[in-house]
């Protein structure tokens, strides 16, 4: 198995990029080789010169930034460390990508390069949320803003594949976002997803609204790429608004911080619960290959979980399954 990394994509590339794939190569199974992709010169400098026998560089002369437009930049830059990246899951030299550079390119870099498998009309982000039991799978997270009630199965289908194989949930619970929790609620397209959903072989639960995301008692909360990026960026928002607001109290007074002190295990181990950096990143489920799209602001830590994970998914024949799954649908 040979994985291909975006060395230059996000907020501190190369660093913690290479230093992640580092740690990948140096202590995961089942990975023939790691092909860093970008700025060879760059890359090979926080390689301190030494590019262990497991990992490969790939040079690419361009890089896309956060900035840019996607459709613009993956027609512009041929050379990009997006478009390289892509383009060796395509010609079956790698067998996935990694990047945590621009979302946008990476989506239409897949889309147009990859295609879709068999049967899925369109490709979508399934990002990993945590609640106080297990965590549960958004999709979509931001791919497709528009999308009618047929898209919104083949996601389940999708969301379900990847909460069972990934997440070892072995009939994973699926809620559809909606405004209210009656099968009349919501409008004309979700009505139609209810319908359709309820039809099918998956476990449905029903409509879900923004209160029952992170009781634990889903696995998968489908919704359009609109919906699911506000929650998404909402989520983000609050967790770091909680955080402030607590680190604020506990260090207003003396007796505060003897309080913090003692609460210090049970606040690191919540820490720990919510750091989306031990799901790596999120896959972009549909594209005819293994696709993870990390946090701009991605550590090493959250580069080596990405790997992990798109090796995973890779030995587990994720989009052998989401065919499958996919074309069983009502």
């Amino acid at each position: 198995m040979q994985i291909a990394v975006d060395a230059m994509g996000g907020d501190f590339a190369p660093r913690e990029i290479v230093a992640g794939a580092l740690q990948a190569a140096a202590s995961l199974t089942g990975i023939e080789r790691i092909i860093l992709v970008g700025d060879e010169s760059a890359i090979r400098k926080e390689c301190n010169g030494r590019v262990p026998p497991s990992m490969e560089i790939l040079h690419a002369s361009e890089s896309i930034g956060m900035e840019e437009s996607p459709a613009n930049a993956i027609r512009r830059k041929k050379d990009s460390s997006i478009s390289r990246a892509i383009d060796l899951v395509k010609s079956g030299r790698a067998q996935a990508m990694i990047s945590a550079g621009n979302t946008g390119a990476v989506v239409v870099a897949a889309t147009l390069k990859l295609r879709t498998l068999k049967g899925v009309e369109r490709p979508a982000i399934a990002t990993m949320m945590p609640t106080p039991t297990k965590p549960f799978i958004l999709i979509d997270a931001g791919g497709n803003t528009d999308c009618p009630a047929k898209l919104l199965l083949q996601f389940a289908a999708m969301g379900h594949v990847y909460a069972r194989e990934i997440l070892s949930q072995p009939d994973p619970v699926i809620g559809l976002m909606n405004v209210g929790t009656e099968d009349s609620k919501g409008n004309e397209i979700t009505k139609e997803a209810f319908r359709l959903l309820s039809a099918s072989k998956l476990n449905f639960k029903g409509n879900i609204e923004g209160h029952d995301l992170f009781k634990g008692n889903i696995d998968v909360a489908v919704c359009d790429g609109f919906v699911g990026n506000v929650v998404l960026k909402t989520s983000e928002s609050v967790a770091h608004a909680v955080s402030t607001w607590v680190r604020r109290e506990f260090t207003s007074s003396p007796l505060r911080m003897l309080g913090a002190l003692c609460l210090k295990g049970a606040l690191n181990g919540i820490k720990r619960a919510m750091d989306p950096e031990m799901y790596g990143g999120a896959p972009l489920l549909g594209v005819n290959g293994i696709c993870i799209i990390c946090h701009g602001a991605s550590s090493a830590r959250a580069i080596f979980n990405a790997i992990r994970v798109a090796r995973d998914s890779v030995h587990q024949q994720i989009n052998d399954m989401i065919v499958k799954t996919v074309n069983e649908l009502p």
